[in-house]
Protein backbone atom coordinates (compact mmCIF):
# COMPACT_ATOMS: atom_id res chain seq x y z
CA UNK A 1 0.00 0.00 0.00
CA UNK A 2 1.31 3.44 -0.92
CA UNK A 3 1.88 5.90 1.96
CA UNK A 4 -0.71 8.71 2.21
CA UNK A 5 0.02 11.65 -0.03
CA UNK A 6 1.15 14.92 1.46
CA UNK A 7 -1.60 17.50 1.73
CA UNK A 8 -0.36 20.78 0.24
CA UNK A 9 -2.36 23.94 0.79
CA UNK A 10 -1.52 27.29 -0.79
CA UNK A 11 -2.47 30.69 0.63
CA UNK A 12 -1.87 33.97 -1.21
CA UNK A 13 -1.25 36.81 1.24
CA UNK A 14 0.79 38.78 -1.26
CA UNK A 15 0.36 42.56 -0.88
CA UNK A 16 -1.71 44.29 -3.54
CA UNK A 17 0.06 44.81 -6.86
CA UNK A 18 0.00 48.59 -6.46
CA UNK A 19 2.37 48.33 -3.50
CA UNK A 20 5.21 47.49 -5.93
CA UNK A 21 4.60 50.75 -7.76
CA UNK A 22 4.20 52.66 -4.49
CA UNK A 23 7.49 51.30 -3.17
CA UNK A 24 9.38 52.08 -6.38
CA UNK A 25 8.03 55.63 -6.57
CA UNK A 26 8.92 56.24 -2.93
CA UNK A 27 12.41 54.86 -3.46
CA UNK A 28 13.11 56.95 -6.57
CA UNK A 29 12.02 60.16 -4.85
CA UNK A 30 14.29 59.62 -1.83
CA UNK A 31 17.47 61.74 -1.53
CA UNK A 32 19.47 58.53 -2.05
CA UNK A 33 17.44 56.65 -4.63
CA UNK A 34 16.64 53.13 -3.44
CA UNK A 35 14.85 49.97 -4.55
CA UNK A 36 13.93 47.17 -2.17
CA UNK A 37 15.81 43.88 -2.63
CA UNK A 38 12.58 41.95 -2.06
CA UNK A 39 11.67 42.86 -5.65
CA UNK A 40 14.69 41.06 -7.09
CA UNK A 41 12.77 37.80 -7.15
CA UNK A 42 10.61 37.63 -10.23
CA UNK A 43 10.98 34.44 -12.29
CA UNK A 44 14.23 35.54 -13.92
CA UNK A 45 15.56 36.90 -10.64
CA UNK A 46 15.01 33.55 -8.93
CA UNK A 47 16.89 31.78 -11.74
CA UNK A 48 19.78 34.22 -11.49
CA UNK A 49 19.98 33.88 -7.72
CA UNK A 50 20.16 30.10 -8.03
CA UNK A 51 23.04 30.60 -10.48
CA UNK A 52 24.76 32.96 -8.01
CA UNK A 53 24.59 30.28 -5.33
CA UNK A 54 26.62 27.94 -7.56
CA UNK A 55 29.37 30.46 -8.32
CA UNK A 56 32.87 29.66 -7.03
CA UNK A 57 33.18 33.13 -5.49
CA UNK A 58 29.89 32.90 -3.62
CA UNK A 59 30.74 30.97 -0.45
CA UNK A 60 27.56 31.36 1.72
CA UNK A 61 25.34 28.72 0.11
CA UNK A 62 27.84 25.89 -0.13
CA UNK A 63 29.25 26.71 3.32
CA UNK A 64 25.84 26.66 5.00
CA UNK A 65 24.84 23.53 3.09
CA UNK A 66 27.94 21.72 4.34
CA UNK A 67 27.15 22.88 7.87
CA UNK A 68 23.60 21.55 7.64
CA UNK A 69 24.82 18.15 6.46
CA UNK A 70 27.23 18.05 9.39
CA UNK A 71 25.07 19.52 12.16
CA UNK A 72 21.39 19.04 11.20
CA UNK A 73 21.06 16.04 13.49
CA UNK A 74 22.28 18.08 16.45
CA UNK A 75 20.04 21.01 15.47
CA UNK A 76 17.02 18.70 15.24
CA UNK A 77 17.84 17.31 18.67
CA UNK A 78 17.66 20.79 20.16
CA UNK A 79 14.44 21.66 18.31
CA UNK A 80 12.73 18.45 19.43
CA UNK A 81 9.95 16.27 18.09
CA UNK A 82 6.49 17.31 16.93
CA UNK A 83 7.35 20.89 15.98
CA UNK A 84 5.85 23.05 13.27
CA UNK A 85 8.62 24.23 10.95
CA UNK A 86 7.93 27.69 9.49
CA UNK A 87 10.48 28.73 6.88
CA UNK A 88 11.02 32.29 5.68
CA UNK A 89 12.28 32.58 2.10
CA UNK A 90 12.17 28.91 1.16
CA UNK A 91 13.90 29.32 -2.23
CA UNK A 92 14.86 25.99 -3.79
CA UNK A 93 14.58 24.15 -0.48
CA UNK A 94 17.90 22.26 -0.62
CA UNK A 95 18.90 23.02 2.97
CA UNK A 96 15.32 22.49 4.11
CA UNK A 97 15.40 18.89 2.88
CA UNK A 98 18.37 18.16 5.11
CA UNK A 99 16.66 19.64 8.16
CA UNK A 100 13.28 17.98 7.52
CA UNK A 101 14.95 14.60 7.09
CA UNK A 102 16.42 14.90 10.59
CA UNK A 103 13.60 16.80 12.28
CA UNK A 104 10.49 15.12 10.87
CA UNK A 105 8.22 18.05 11.81
CA UNK A 106 4.47 17.68 12.27
CA UNK A 107 3.91 20.40 9.64
CA UNK A 108 5.93 22.57 7.29
CA UNK A 109 4.94 26.16 6.48
CA UNK A 110 7.13 27.75 3.77
CA UNK A 111 6.65 31.50 3.29
CA UNK A 112 8.03 33.34 0.27
CA UNK A 113 7.26 36.44 -1.77
CA UNK A 114 8.04 34.60 -5.05
CA UNK A 115 4.83 32.64 -5.59
CA UNK A 116 5.96 30.53 -8.52
CA UNK A 117 9.11 29.31 -6.82
CA UNK A 118 7.18 28.74 -3.58
CA UNK A 119 4.69 26.41 -5.26
CA UNK A 120 7.36 24.50 -7.16
CA UNK A 121 9.45 24.00 -4.02
CA UNK A 122 6.45 22.93 -1.92
CA UNK A 123 5.35 20.37 -4.51
CA UNK A 124 8.86 18.92 -4.78
CA UNK A 125 9.02 18.53 -1.00
CA UNK A 126 5.57 16.94 -1.05
CA UNK A 127 6.88 14.25 -3.39
CA UNK A 128 9.89 13.60 -1.16
CA UNK A 129 8.03 13.65 2.19
CA UNK A 130 4.62 12.11 1.44
CA UNK A 131 3.44 12.15 5.07
CA UNK A 132 4.33 15.81 5.71
CA UNK A 133 1.51 18.36 6.00
CA UNK A 134 2.56 21.43 3.97
CA UNK A 135 0.93 24.86 4.08
CA UNK A 136 2.61 27.22 1.60
CA UNK A 137 2.04 30.95 2.10
CA UNK A 138 2.89 33.60 -0.49
CA UNK A 139 3.59 36.70 1.60
CA UNK A 140 6.08 39.44 2.37
CA UNK A 141 7.70 38.08 5.52
CA UNK A 142 9.59 41.33 6.12
CA UNK A 143 6.32 42.67 7.51
CA UNK A 144 4.46 41.42 10.60
CA UNK A 145 2.59 38.22 9.74
CA UNK A 146 -0.65 36.75 10.97
CA UNK A 147 -1.16 33.19 9.84
CA UNK A 148 -4.67 32.11 10.89
CA UNK A 149 -4.18 28.94 8.81
CA UNK A 150 -1.83 27.55 11.44
CA UNK A 151 -3.63 28.66 14.62
CA UNK A 152 -5.70 25.49 14.89
CA UNK A 153 -2.85 23.12 14.03
CA UNK A 154 -1.45 21.17 16.93
CA UNK A 155 2.31 21.18 17.44
CA UNK A 156 4.54 21.07 20.49
CA UNK A 157 6.33 24.26 19.43
CA UNK A 158 6.82 26.55 16.45
CA UNK A 159 10.28 26.79 14.94
CA UNK A 160 11.12 29.59 12.50
CA UNK A 161 13.79 28.57 9.99
CA UNK A 162 15.54 31.44 8.16
CA UNK A 163 18.50 30.04 6.19
CA UNK A 164 20.85 31.91 3.92
CA UNK A 165 22.09 35.31 5.01
CA UNK A 166 18.92 37.27 4.23
CA UNK A 167 18.81 38.64 7.77
CA UNK A 168 21.72 40.80 6.57
CA UNK A 169 19.46 42.65 4.12
CA UNK A 170 17.89 44.52 7.03
CA UNK A 171 19.45 47.56 8.65
CA UNK A 172 20.19 47.06 12.34
CA UNK A 173 16.91 48.68 13.51
CA UNK A 174 14.99 46.72 10.86
CA UNK A 175 16.71 43.46 11.89
CA UNK A 176 15.76 44.09 15.49
CA UNK A 177 12.12 44.70 14.58
CA UNK A 178 12.11 41.66 12.29
CA UNK A 179 13.41 39.43 15.09
CA UNK A 180 10.76 40.80 17.44
CA UNK A 181 8.09 39.93 14.86
CA UNK A 182 9.53 36.43 14.51
CA UNK A 183 9.64 35.98 18.27
CA UNK A 184 5.95 36.91 18.47
CA UNK A 185 5.04 34.44 15.70
CA UNK A 186 7.08 31.66 17.32
CA UNK A 187 5.17 32.20 20.53
CA UNK A 188 5.87 30.96 24.04
CA UNK A 189 8.48 28.22 24.00
CA UNK A 190 9.13 28.63 20.27
CA UNK A 191 12.52 28.89 18.60
CA UNK A 192 14.40 30.21 15.59
CA UNK A 193 17.19 28.74 13.50
CA UNK A 194 18.83 31.52 11.45
CA UNK A 195 21.79 31.73 9.08
CA UNK A 196 24.13 34.70 9.50
CA UNK A 197 27.09 35.73 7.35
CA UNK A 198 30.17 36.47 9.45
CA UNK A 199 32.60 39.35 9.19
CA UNK A 200 35.71 38.35 7.24
CA UNK A 201 38.43 39.48 4.82
CA UNK A 202 36.91 42.27 2.66
CA UNK A 203 38.55 40.75 -0.41
CA UNK A 204 36.49 37.59 0.04
CA UNK A 205 33.34 39.67 0.37
CA UNK A 206 34.16 41.78 -2.68
CA UNK A 207 34.67 38.71 -4.85
CA UNK A 208 31.40 37.17 -3.67
CA UNK A 209 29.38 40.16 -4.90
CA UNK A 210 31.44 40.94 -8.02
CA UNK A 211 31.77 37.54 -9.67
CA UNK A 212 33.90 37.14 -12.78
CA UNK A 213 30.99 35.87 -14.90
CA UNK A 214 28.84 38.91 -14.11
CA UNK A 215 25.87 36.90 -12.82
CA UNK A 216 25.41 39.15 -9.78
CA UNK A 217 25.53 42.20 -12.07
CA UNK A 218 22.80 40.68 -14.24
CA UNK A 219 20.76 39.88 -11.10
CA UNK A 220 21.00 43.51 -9.98
CA UNK A 221 20.17 44.94 -13.41
CA UNK A 222 17.22 42.57 -13.80
CA UNK A 223 15.39 44.67 -11.22
CA UNK A 224 15.22 47.52 -13.75
CA UNK A 225 13.96 45.14 -16.42
CA UNK A 226 11.23 43.97 -14.05
CA UNK A 227 10.16 47.57 -13.36
CA UNK A 228 10.03 48.26 -17.10
CA UNK A 229 7.99 45.11 -17.79
CA UNK A 230 5.56 45.20 -14.86
CA UNK A 231 5.22 48.92 -14.18
CA UNK A 232 5.76 50.40 -17.66
CA UNK A 233 8.93 52.37 -16.87
CA UNK A 234 11.46 53.21 -19.59
CA UNK A 235 14.80 52.50 -17.89
CA UNK A 236 17.63 52.13 -20.41
CA UNK A 237 19.23 49.16 -18.67
CA UNK A 238 22.41 49.49 -20.75
CA UNK A 239 22.90 52.96 -19.22
CA UNK A 240 23.39 51.49 -15.72
CA UNK A 241 26.05 49.24 -14.24
CA UNK A 242 26.30 47.04 -11.19
CA UNK A 243 28.37 48.31 -8.28
CA UNK A 244 29.08 46.41 -5.04
CA UNK A 245 31.54 47.26 -2.27
CA UNK A 246 32.17 46.57 1.40
CA UNK A 247 31.49 49.48 3.73
CA UNK A 248 33.82 48.51 6.58
CA UNK A 249 32.70 51.36 8.84
CA UNK A 250 29.22 49.90 9.24
CA UNK A 251 30.02 46.30 8.36
CA UNK A 252 27.94 45.76 5.23
CA UNK A 253 28.16 45.04 1.54
CA UNK A 254 26.25 47.65 -0.46
CA UNK A 255 24.86 46.97 -3.92
CA UNK A 256 24.02 49.86 -6.22
CA UNK A 257 23.07 50.54 -9.82
CA UNK A 258 25.19 53.40 -11.16
CA UNK A 259 23.98 55.71 -13.90
CA UNK A 260 26.55 55.88 -16.71
CA UNK A 261 25.22 59.17 -18.10
CA UNK A 262 22.88 62.05 -17.34
CA UNK A 263 19.45 60.65 -18.18
CA UNK A 264 15.73 60.86 -17.47
CA UNK A 265 13.44 57.93 -16.64
CA UNK A 266 9.64 58.00 -16.82
CA UNK A 267 7.42 55.92 -14.56
CA UNK A 268 3.67 56.28 -13.95
CA UNK A 269 3.63 59.69 -15.61
CA UNK A 270 6.46 61.02 -13.44
CA UNK A 271 9.99 61.84 -14.49
CA UNK A 272 13.15 61.01 -12.57
CA UNK A 273 16.47 62.62 -13.47
CA UNK A 274 19.84 60.94 -12.92
CA UNK A 275 23.21 62.58 -13.16
CA UNK A 276 26.23 60.65 -14.29
CA UNK A 277 27.60 58.59 -11.40
CA UNK A 278 24.39 58.77 -9.37
CA UNK A 279 23.32 55.45 -7.91
CA UNK A 280 20.20 53.54 -6.92
CA UNK A 281 20.90 51.65 -3.69
CA UNK A 282 19.40 48.17 -4.19
CA UNK A 283 20.68 46.02 -1.34
CA UNK A 284 22.56 45.88 1.93
CA UNK A 285 24.12 42.72 3.28
CA UNK A 286 25.21 43.23 6.87
CA UNK A 287 27.91 40.98 8.31
CA UNK A 288 28.05 40.16 12.01
CA UNK A 289 30.43 38.66 14.49
CA UNK A 290 28.92 35.84 16.54
CA UNK A 291 28.76 38.07 19.62
CA UNK A 292 27.19 40.98 17.70
CA UNK A 293 24.35 38.82 16.46
CA UNK A 294 23.80 37.24 19.87
CA UNK A 295 23.45 40.73 21.35
CA UNK A 296 20.95 41.73 18.65
CA UNK A 297 18.90 38.57 19.22
CA UNK A 298 18.87 39.03 22.99
CA UNK A 299 17.76 42.66 22.64
CA UNK A 300 14.92 41.46 20.38
CA UNK A 301 13.45 39.03 22.90
CA UNK A 302 15.25 35.80 22.06
CA UNK A 303 17.70 33.91 24.23
CA UNK A 304 20.71 32.64 22.21
CA UNK A 305 21.19 28.95 22.99
CA UNK A 306 23.71 27.55 20.49
CA UNK A 307 25.71 28.51 17.42
CA UNK A 308 27.41 26.44 14.73
CA UNK A 309 30.19 27.78 12.48
CA UNK A 310 32.29 26.30 9.68
CA UNK A 311 36.03 25.66 10.11
CA UNK A 312 36.94 28.81 8.14
CA UNK A 313 34.59 30.97 10.25
CA UNK A 314 32.76 32.22 7.15
CA UNK A 315 29.20 31.56 8.27
CA UNK A 316 27.13 30.86 11.39
CA UNK A 317 23.78 29.23 12.17
CA UNK A 318 22.24 30.43 15.43
CA UNK A 319 19.67 28.60 17.55
CA UNK A 320 17.53 31.13 19.44
CA UNK A 321 14.86 30.32 22.02
CA UNK A 322 11.71 32.38 22.56
CA UNK A 323 10.65 32.99 26.18
CA UNK A 324 8.43 30.46 27.92
CA UNK A 325 4.93 31.54 28.82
Amino acid sequence: MEPPRTRVAFHDLQPRAASFLDDVLAGLTAPQKTLSPKYFYDGRGCELFEAICDLPEYYPTRTEMAMMRTHAHEMAGRLGDDCMLIEYGCGSGHKTRVLITQLRPSAYVPIDIAGGQLKASALRLADEFPQLNIIAVCADYSRPLRLPEIESMRARRRVIYFPGSTIGNFTLPEAGQFLRNVCALAGAGGAMLVGVDLKKDPAVLHAAYNDARGVTAEFNLNLLRRINRELGADFDVSAFRHQAFYNAEIGRIEMHLESLAAQRVTLAGRQFDFHRGETIHTENSYKYSVDEFRQLARASGFEPQAVWTDPQQLFAVHYLAAPQA
